[in-house]
């Protein structure tokens, strides 16, 4: 193999983005700009401290690609620039694609997820010590929950060759449980591998194919592939290794995944990602570029199976975890060379795409950064203006100090043009604004609990003829007025209870 020393030069393109009708609200904005001219300074100084080939770094808001662009070198001995445009080998990001591919099956009626291994592979056998552990399930294997070793019975990261679908399927029985199913998280690209081989029988036809004709033609990923013609390999990022103590890296071999190809194989560029990126900003029904119901995007994201530090986990085919305020969804991927990052926060429709080619260059690193770094930019850009531009009079009349019979009181008062409530909870917390829920209008004397603490109940107030509130009802239940003579209830001077009234 051959070993240079790498000098990185940064270079870069800016692409024009996915067809979408965003870019007036946040790509041309100067505050967005503003970050981006921030945001590049930096990953141009950490690319030349660790001397990283190359990186293309793409960010998504909703249906569109509003930020893309190459950094340094696909090739370095050819002064080729990374591009929008160029492939990478995308590695574990692939497992994202196989669970769409599940979903699809699962909706169609097809298949189960609560449906054993064994019912789509009936070749499937593996030793287990423990013999009243159930079976493994569908969902076992898109939660990583499956108990079954993280590979193959081959020593393919070492040696590159790695065995077909047969191959996988015949060598199982030697290989033996590491726990029990639904017991604990524990990643597996056997488990995954054969998601993939599930997907091929259930469908009819080959993994690859269905990959093609189901998710990338749909969603337009025109230069997306599981196995790469020998032209379209000539167009791949030159994959580097770590960078040795004299600066250099080695070239590293190109590894044909096989029967592993549902975990690890696919190929992909920055502008084809953002497209399955953006997907998952969707919310309608099924079909056309719509591959999935928004309700089973929605699924897929969402939590199933946290980790026993409580930090994360996995949800259908996707890590979850929290960074600061919000819920992150992704994937990471790491091939010979190919590392890659997608991250994105459903809340925000905000997503980050970031593909290298260095063993070293630690993608989620940028992508947890940038993610950070513009997110609140974004949002504020994005978020609609409050619908109340004033203070309702009437409003004052539903401010003041409620109770609700028990040990808590509630104070509804105008903050910043909102009306809104905060329950007063003990300790208090040490954020004056922790336990707002914002009051949005939703018909005379009615409102909605919104904002982050809200959960969209109605609060409606009851108002006696005189116009003054005689309580105020909240979802199913109701609030006082801090009155005595209207509810039977009074408060103990010095105390934070009540006793009844004889």
């Amino acid at each position: 193999m051959k070993r240079f020393i790498v000098f990185v030069l940064l270079a870069g393109a800016l692409s024009s983005g996915l067809a979408g009708q965003t870019s007036s609200v946040v790509r041309q904005n100067d505050a967005f700009i503003s970050d981006l001219k921030v945001l590049e300074s930096w990953i141009r100084q950490q690319m030349a401290y660790r001397n990283l080939p190359g990186a293309a770094i793409g960010i998504v808001y909703d249906q569109e690609l509003v930020y893309a662009r190459g950094f340094g070198y696909a090739d370095v001995e050819k002064k080729t620039p990374v591009t929008p445009k160029t492939l990478f080998r995308i590695a574990s990001n692939s497992k994202t694609f196989t669970a769409t591919a599940v979903m699809q099956l699962r909706d169609a009626g097809k298949l189960r997820l609560d449906d054993p291994v064994e019912k789509y592979l009936p070749d499937f056998s593996i030793q287990s010590p423990f013999p009243d552990a159930p079976p493994v399930t569908l969902f076992n294997l898109l939660t990583h929950t499956s108990g079954l070793p993280r590979e193959a019975g081959f020593p393919y990261w070492t040696d590159r060759r790695f065995p077909t679908m047969k191959e996988i399927l015949k060598s199982l029985p030697e290989q033996e449980m590491i726990y029990p199913p639904g017991v604990r998280i524990k990643y597996s690209n056997l488990g995954m591998a054969l998601l993939g081989e599930v997907v091929a029988v259930v469908s009819g036809m080959p993994y690859d194919r269905y990959i093609r004709e189901h998710i990338f033609r749909p969603l337009g990923m025109h230069r997306s592939s599981v196995f790469l013609t020998d032209k379209d390999k000539k167009l791949l990022a030159v994959p580097y290794s770590h960078r040795f103590p004299d600066g250099s890296r080695l070239v590293m071999p190109f590894t044909e995944a096989k029967g592993l190809a549902s975990a690890a194989n696919i190929t992909s560029s920055l502008e084809d990602l953002a497209r399955f990126v953006s997907l998952q900003f969707r919310t309608g029904k099924a079909g056309g570029s719509q591959i999935l119901d928004g309700y089973t995007l929605a699924e897929m994201h969402r939590l199933h199976f946290i980790n026993k530090e409580w930090t994360g986990g996995y949800g259908l085919g996707f890590r979850v975890w929290r960074d600061g305020d919000y819920t992150v969804v992704g994937h990471g991927g790491w091939v010979a060379g190919n590392r890659s990052q997608i991250s994105f926060i459903p809340d925000e429709k905000i997503g980050v795409i970031v593909l290298t080619n260095a063993d070293d260059a630690s993608p989620s690193f940028f992508a947890t950064r940038i993610l950070e770094t513009l997110v609140p930019v974004i949002h504020d850009l994005a978020t609609p203006t409050a619908p109340v531009k004033n203070i309702d009079p009437r409003w004052e009349k539903y401010t003041g100090i409620y109770t609700d019979l028990s040990w808590y009181d509630t104070e509804i008062l105008i903050y910043k043009k909102h009306l809104v409530m905060n329950g007063f909870n003990y300790p208090p917390d040490d954020d004056p604004e922790a336990d707002l829920m914002v009051l949005y209008p939703a018909g005379r004397d009615t409102f909605r609990m919104s904002g982050p603490h809200g959960n969209g109940e109605k609060v409606v107030f009851i108002m006696d003829k005189n116009d003054r509130v005689v309580k105020v009802k909240v979802g199913e239940n109701y609030i006082f007025p801090e009155d005595p003579g209207l509810h039977g209830f009074k408060r103990l001077d010095g105390l934070d209870k009540r006793e009844k009234r004889e």
